[in-house]
């Protein structure tokens, strides 16, 4: 028997789907703003061993340094990206939705196990709850990862008016270096995320755009309901 059962509320399903595609286009505009000043490698003794983006790479895309234009575009949706995420923080916080996504002592352990149970080295099924250990994980990391952004990106934007700020960073510099690093890690995440909702299937994915979730759910035995009625 098929049953519809609620999954994701409207607030988180909005802020999720905000989020989204102000994430990209500030990843895209921070690169535009990068490739105008391209200066992290890996360099030893005078000699660079590695750069991020090889001068191949810029040929190949034919990648024009519109700094100008990256930086119209990221300081604009900074602003957005910072007001959607104080109001799911809000939300998760007010809501009680916050219990279901702060890891706990299991998590990091169960974490393991689903890691083991994907790779086919463990038959056994870890806890199934509404989001999994290692989902806990990276949702809060993400949000951690959020936090940092907004932090280091103002370190960087006014680094005179929010000097404290640029303080508590490291300085210019390093706040420069963190701000790009959890860009990367931004990164890593989307390609993990996307990987996850394919091997999960239509049904998951289309129930953060509807919130609801269509279950096939075994009807139960007299035996059950009879038992279902005693401890009631």
């Amino acid at each position: 028997m098929k049953q519809i059962k609620e999954k994701h509320s409207l607030a988180m399903r909005w802020c999720h789907w905000v989020n989204f595609p102000i994430l990209t286009i500030m990843i895209w505009s921070g690169m535009l703003i990068y490739w105008a000043n391209d200066v992290y490698s890996v360099t030893l003794f005078g000699h660079t061993f590695v750069r991020f983006f090889p001068e191949w790479f810029y040929n190949t895309l034919h990648i024009p340094q519109r700094l100008a234009e990256g930086m119209a575009f990221h300081f604009l949706l900074m602003w957005f990206f910072t007001l959607n995420g104080v109001l799911y923080i809000l939300y998760t916080i007010f809501s009680g939705e916050w219990r279901q996504l702060v890891p706990n002592r299991h998590s990091f352990k169960e974490a393991w196990l689903v890691l083991l149970h994907d790779l086919h080295i463990r038959k056994t099924v870890p806890p199934q709850n509404k989001y999994k250990a290692a989902q806990r994980i990276a949702y809060t990391a993400i949000i951690i990862r959020g936090i940092g952004s907004v932090i280091t990106g103002l370190s960087i934007y006014k680094p005179v008016q929010f000097y404290y700020l640029t303080w508590l960073c490291g300085g210019y510099h390093f706040a420069r270096i963190l701000h790009f690093a959890l860009t990367v890690g931004y990164v890593f995440f989307f390609v993990i995320h996307i990987v996850q909702v394919i091997l999960a299937g239509w049904r998951n994915f289309s129930s953060v755009i509807s919130g609801f979730e269509v279950i096939d759910e075994q009807p139960k035995t007299i035996i059950q309901a009879d038992h279902e009625d005693e401890k009631s």
